[in-house]
């Protein structure tokens, strides 16, 4: 036998073994099972490389406060002093001497101690910063996901109603051709356009769905970079179906969502706890000790230096002993006008600065949630209105004109503007109902702790 074609068979051979291995089986009935919400949140977290520099980040300031507590490397000078220019004769002159000096500096008062404190307090920022972004990802990745169910859905009641127009349609056109109805030629062209424009729907939808799910893969799909293969995307998760059940939300505070007069005090303090908010804390903590870091520079910098030097015998034998000198040396800020004072006011205005971002975020956040506030109460009173009174005298008003027309006692094109009008109101109905998860999510960012308490799925109540 051919050896090309021995390896040929070999390697398909181990290809089969591989594709129905476990491992690889299990892969596949991955990407076959509908995405969750819980799922894709937990690949948009494990797949963040933002997470990952915003570590390193801290690992750096980290490192940098350790070297800003140390003292300043020690100088060390060699030389040769005194030596005759005439003859360069070492032992000539008395004062000829080889000297061995070392000096040390001293940071002006406390500033090694407040260099360290500022940079481990810039530190500590950065573990708040990862949960906010944490929960960032949770808001952009739920919001998206929703987006996905709310196009997929529409899809879904759409092409069930899709029937029942091919149904009308084939209704209208033997009620045309025997003439035994009321179908006029209007009729039946009506009917085939409403199922034209059905489809036109389902186009648009459809194109809804791909860019939604093509934004949440940007999260949700792990990307590699290899010097050899270049960029690519494992894992990917662009052309899988959601869970078809909508996810219900539970808000972290429903009583003061559902209050008509919030105390904005509270919310003050409410939003204190926000990661984004004590993040923004850290810095003005780190500013304030920058303050008084500033304030060092209006003490004196002190350093010390010993030298010892070494003489040779005169050259009649007489013994010369060797010189010992020790000094201090120390700087006087007299002239503090035009540096320790500016640099004193720099810092100041820094901290007042950073003082006047955290004042804008909370209001930001107040805004924000007294406007998701009122949105999702609204949106709790058209929910209510299509459950219990739009949704049934759509479905009644539908099957009324069907029945009348069946029994020659109605409009075909108020059949048609019946059905219409009732698929509309359950694709509105399932907007609202996807609007409401959409902005509990919302409120729960804005009134979150942690990260965990962004999305929190009702179990009695929706199945993720």
């Amino acid at each position: 036998m051919n050896i090309h074609l021995l390896k040929f068979f070999l390697y398909a051979g181990l290809l089969v073994i591989v594709m129905q291995s476990p491992a690889v089986q299990a892969a596949d009935q991955q990407f076959n099972d509908p995405l969750s919400l819980t799922t894709a949140i937990q690949l948009a977290e494990k797949n963040d490389p933002w997470l990952l520099g915003n570590q390193s980040k801290q690992r750096s300031l980290e490192s940098l406060a350790i070297a800003a507590d140390q003292l300043p490397d020690p100088k060390i000078s060699v030389g040769v002093m005194g030596l005759a220019a005439d003859s360069f004769d070492f032992s000539q002159e008395g004062m000829t001497q080889l000297k061995l000096g070392v000096s040390q500096m001293f940071p002006r008062g406390d500033t090694r101690q407040l260099s360290q404190k500022r940079l481990n307090t810039l530190a500590q920022q950065y573990p708040y910063q990862r949960q906010n972004r944490t929960a960032e990802l949770n808001v952009k990745v739920s919001q998206l996901w929703l987006s996905v169910f709310q196009a997929q859905e529409s899809i879904r009641l759409i092409e069930q109603d899709r029937e029942l127009f091919e149904y009308l349609v084939d209704v209208a056109e033997a009620s045309y051709v025997t003439a035994s109805g009321q179908t006029r030629q209007q009729d039946l062209i009506r009917a085939q356009l409403e199922l034209t424009r059905l489809d036109d729907r389902l186009t648009a939808l459809q194109q809804d769905k791909e860019q939604a799910m093509q934004q949440l893969s940007e999260f949700i799909n792990e990307y590699r970079h290899d010097p050899y293969t270049g960029f690519s995307a494992e894992n990917n998760h662009s052309n899988q179906a959601v869970s078809q059940q909508l996810p219900s939300i539970k808000p972290l505070d429903q009583s003061l969502i559902e209050s008509q007069d919030i105390d904005k005090n509270h919310l003050y303090r409410q939003f204190a706890q926000h990661p984004a908010i004590k993040a923004v804390q850290q810095r003005i903590e780190a500013e304030h000790v920058g303050v008084e870091l500033a304030r060092q520079k209006y003490k004196p910098a002190w350093g010390v230096n010993a030298a010892y030097g070494y003489r040779a015998d005169a050259n009649n034998g007489l013994n010369r002993a060797d010189l010992f000198s020790v000094g201090v040396t120390f700087d006087v800020p007299l002239f503090t006008k035009n540096r320790q004072d500016q640099t004193l006011k720099a810092a100041v205005s820094s901290a007042e600065a950073i003082e006047t971002e955290q004042d804008l975020l909370l209001r930001k956040m107040i805004a924000s949630f007294q406007t998701e506030q009122s949105n999702l109460l609204r949106l709790y009173q058209r929910q209510a209105l299509y459950k219990q009174q739009l949704l049934p005298q759509m479905s009644e008003q539908a099957e009324a004109s069907l029945t009348a027309y069946t029994n020659d006692d109605g409009d075909f094109a108020e059949v048609v503007r019946a059905r219409i009008a009732e698929l509309n109101a359950r694709i509105d109905a399932l907007k609202i109902d996807v609007d409401i998860e959409k902005t509990k999510i919302k409120l729960n960012y804005l009134l979150m702790a942690e990260p965990n308490q962004v999305v929190i799925i009702n179990k009695e109540n929706g199945h993720d």
